[in-house]
C-alpha cells in the first residue's frame, strides 16, 4: 500500500501500518544563537562579579558561548553596550515621590543619584566620560536644574549647579570606593596611619591631635551633609 508523496509520487508505508512524516525542510541560514537580552545579561554578570575593565567583546563573548564577531551583529561596539547596561540599571532606579520646595527637590534627586551609583561603582567610571549617556536617568538631571531655576537661578547658572553636584557625587564615590578595597585587601597599617602616627604636634598640631582618631572620623558617610551645604551655597537666598 502507498500514498502519494515523495520523489515517485508515492510514500512508503511502514510495516505496522503507520505512515511516517514527511521529511521535513531545512529552514535557510543559521538561526541566531544569542539574543541583545542575553548580551545585556551576560555583560551585567561580568561587570558585576568582575567590574567593568573586563567588559570586553572577547570576554562577553566567553561569557555567552559565542564568537566576538557574532556580538556585533547586536551591538555596534563595547560603547553601545555600555550604554546598554546603563539604560538597563536606569530603568530600575525608583521614582520618589519628590518635595515641593525647590531646595529639599534637588537634595532628594542627588540622594537617588548617590545611592544607585554607589551601589555600583563602575557606572561612575562609564559616565565620568561624559559621552556614554542614556535617556532614562535624565529625569534626575530635569528635576535639579527645574528645580535650581524654580529656585531663582537662571539657565546657564542652574545647568552649572547641577555639573557642581554631579562632580561632588562622583568625587565622593569614586575615593569611598577606591578606600573601601583597599582596605578589604590591607593586612598592614597604611601609610597614612603610619603617617599620621608620626607627626610632629609643633609642626602640624591639629592633626596631629586627631591623629588616633583620623581613619575614623574620615570613613564616617558625610555625603548627605555635604550635599545640602554645597546645594545651599549654590543656591540664592542662603
Amino acid at each position: 500500500m502507498s500514498i502519494p508523496g515523495g520523489r515517485s509520487g508515492r510514500r512508503r508505508v511502514a510495516d505496522d501500518g503507520v505512515v511516517p512524516p514527511p521529511p521535513q525542510r531545512r529552514a535557510t541560514g543559521r538561526p541566531p544563537r544569542i539574543s541583545r537580552a542575553d548580551i545585556v545579561a551576560a555583560a551585567h554578570r561580568i561587570v558585576d562579579a568582575e567590574g567593568v575593565a573586563r567588559l570586553t567583546m572577547r570576554r562577553l563573548a566567553a561569557e555567552v558561548g559565542s564568537t566576538p564577531m557574532a556580538l556585533y551583529h547586536h551591538v555596534r561596539d563595547r560603547d553601545e553596550l555600555l550604554v546598554l547596561l546603563l539604560e538597563d540599571y536606569a530603568r530600575r532606579i525608583p521614582r520618589p515621590e519628590l518635595p515641593e520646595q525647590p531646595r529639599e527637590r534637588i537634595v532628594a534627586a542627588a540622594l537617588v543619584l548617590h545611592d544607585v551609583l554607589a551601589e555600583r561603582p563602575w557606572l561612575v567610571t562609564a559616565l565620568a566620560t561624559d559621552d556614554l549617556m542614556g535617556a532614562t536617568a535624565l529625569w534626575i538631571v530635569e528635576v535639579m536644574v527645574d528645580a535650581a531655576m524654580a529656585a531663582g537661578l537662571s539657565a546657564e547658572r542652574a545647568v552649572h549647579a547641577y555639573r557642581a553636584i554631579w562632580y561632588y557625587t562622583v568625587g565622593e564615590i569614586t575615593v569611598r570606593s577606591a578606600a573601601g578595597r583597599q582596605r578589604a585587601s590591607r593586612d598592614r597599617p597604611s601609610y597614612r596611619d603610619e603617617v599620621f602616627a608620626s607627626l610632629d604636634p609643633a609642626e602640624l598640631p591639629r592633626l596631629a591631635a586627631l591623629a588616633d582618631r583620623w581613619t575614623a572620623l574620615t570613613t564616617v558617610d558625610t555625603y548627605a551633609a555635604g550635599l545640602r551645604a554645597l546645594v545651599d551655597g549654590l543656591l540664592p537666598g542662603s
